[in-house]
């Protein structure tokens, strides 16, 4: 499923225009990105839990030419599942 198909979804599930249903999902993705700049959380209960993980700095390799490269560390955002998405996918 793409965003296109999910504004879709939402807009027939919600009983709503997929205008307001863009806005909406727009919004709720912004959120999420301005909480985890600030290395918040965002928790939704029954769904899931966003967070930022940090990615120590470490060596790696060039694949081309076989030579070590440094690799810097950085921050990742993290998606850990809550019990009932699980229970819902098994």
């Amino acid at each position: 499923m793409n965003k296109t198909e999910l504004i879709d979804h939402i807009a027939k599930s919600a009983d709503i225009s997929k205008a307001a249903s863009t806005r909406a999902l727009d919004a709720m993705i912004a959120a999420v990105k301005t909480t985890l700049k600030k290395n918040g959380s965002v928790t939704l209960v029954g769904f899931g839990t966003f967070s930022v993980g940090k990615r120590a700095a470490r060596t790696g390799r060039n694949p081309r030419t076989g030579e070590a490269i440094k690799i810097k560390a950085a921050k990742v955002p993290k998606f850990k599942p809550g019990k009932a998405l699980k229970d819902a996918v098994n």
